[in-house]
C-alpha cells in the first residue's frame, strides 16, 4: 500500500504581538528612522535641566514689566527647552489618555501615513478593492482624512486646548522665574527652534522621502 504525500501549509503567523516587529523588519526606512529618532531624543534629554531648578521657589518673583516678563520667558525657554518640551508632551499626553477614541484616531491617523505613504516602499502598490491606487492618490486620501480628523472632530479642538494649556503653563513659569542664575553658552543660545532638541535627523529624512513621493 502506497503512502501519499499530503501537502502540509505552515501555520498561519500571529499577527497580533508580531505586526509592528514585522512592519520594522519589512522597511529599512522606518527601521532608520526609528534608530535616528532615537538617537536624537536620547541626545536632547542629555541637555535636560534638573527639575529642581525648575521648581526653585526662590527663584521666583514678579516681573517688572511687560519688556521684562517676555524676556524672561526668552532666557528660560533658552535654558529650560527640553524640560518644557516635556512639560508639553505630558499634557498632550494627559489629554489624549483620557480620551481613548482620540488617543486611538491619532495613532490611526499616524499609522496610515507611516505605512500606507510614508514608509512604503515604492514597488508595493496599494490595492483596495481589487483597485490599485497610486501615491498620488493615496496622498490625497490622507490629507483629506488628516483635515476631516482635525478640523472637523472633536481630535482637533483637544489637541488645540491641550496645547495651549501647555503653552499656558510654559509661558507663566517663564515670566515668573528669574533667570539671574541661569548660564546658557553660545551654542544653546544659538539654537532657538521649539523642537531643534528633538529628531532633527529624523524628521528631515521624513520630509525627504515624502517630497521624493510627490
Amino acid at each position: 500500500m502506497s503512502s501519499q504525500n499530503l501537502p502540509i501549509s505552515d501555520p498561519p503567523s500571529s499577527t497580533g504581538g508580531n505586526a509592528w516587529s514585522s512592519a520594522i523588519s519589512a522597511s529599512p526606512a522606518l527601521r532608520a528612522f526609528i534608530s535616528r529618532l532615537t538617537e536624537s531624543t536620547r541626545r536632547a534629554f542629555t541637555r535636560r535641566r534638573p527639575w529642581y531648578e525648575l521648581v526653585d521657589r526662590t527663584a521666583f518673583s514678579k516681573p517688572e514689566s511687560l519688556t521684562d516678563a517676555t524676556s524672561r520667558i526668552r532666557k528660560n525657554y533658552n535654558y529650560f527647552r527640553v524640560n518644557y518640551i516635556t512639560l508639553l508632551s505630558a499634557v498632550l499626553a494627559f489629554s489624549l489618555l483620557s480620551h481613548p477614541f482620540s488617543l486611538l484616531t491619532i495613532v490611526s491617523l499616524i499609522s496610515a501615513w507611516l505605512f500606507l505613504y510614508i514608509f512604503r516602499a515604492p514597488d508595493q502598490p496599494v490595492v483596495i478593492g481589487g483597485r490599485t491606487f497610486s501615491d498620488r492618490e493615496i496622498l490625497g486620501i490622507l490629507i483629506i482624512l488628516t483635515v476631516f480628523v482635525v478640523f472637523l472632530t472633536s481630535v482637533g479642538s483637544l489637541l488645540m486646548s491641550a496645547t495651549l494649556i501647555g503653552l499656558g503653563i510654559i509661558c507663566v513659569h517663564g515670566a515668573f522665574r528669574d533667570p539671574e542664575d541661569l548660564f546658557l553658552d553660545d551654542q544653546e543660545i544659538s539654537s532657538t527652534g521649539l523642537f531643534s532638541s528633538f529628531g532633527g535627523a529624523a524628521t528631515t529624512a521624513a520630509v525627504a522621502d515624502v517630497m521624493a513621493r510627490v
